[in-house]
């Protein structure tokens, strides 16, 4: 089984970032068809996947647009980018294994790590390319 250090997310950082960002998360459980969030929830958390498969849906007919399913896969990023609530819904397709963070707990561990909150966030924003990739399919 692979290590969170070994997602690509945290590629290239160096370990006492990987540890401090670790201190702050929760590790949650979920079964399969548990929701995680719903598209209006205050956006307090910012998850990363361990282990399983999360469908990211919109609209009132819950239709997907993206899924999480590789190791270290982040999402609920409305948390960390000064959005109110979460403009999506997540739900767990099997049982699924999460590290859960406070949103504003993380943007001040980044404010305090720059030398690599600019990789982490670049690696946000590679991520988001990709989905909005995968959301033109749809279109």
């Amino acid at each position: 089984k692979m290590h969170i250090e070994q997602a690509d997310l945290f590629e290239g950082m160096d370990r006492l970032f990987i540890q401090g960002f670790m201190a702050l998360t929760a590790m949650e459980r979920y079964t399969k068809g548990d929701f995680i969030f719903h598209r209006g929830d205050k956006a307090d958390f910012f998850y990363t996947l361990i282990e399983g498969c999360v469908k990211i849906s919109i609209g009132d007919d819950e239709m997907e647009v993206y899924t999480i399913d590789h190791l270290g896969e982040a999402f609920g990023l409305s948390s960390i980018l000064e959005r109110n609530y979460y403009f999506a819904s997540a739900s767990c397709l099997e049982p699924t294994q999460l590290l859960k963070i406070e949103g504003n707990s993380l943007n001040q561990f980044l404010q305090d790590h720059p030398k690599n909150s600019g990789t982490f966030y670049k690696r946000i924003a590679n991520r988001l390319a990709q989905r909005l990739v995968e959301c033109y399919k749809f279109v």
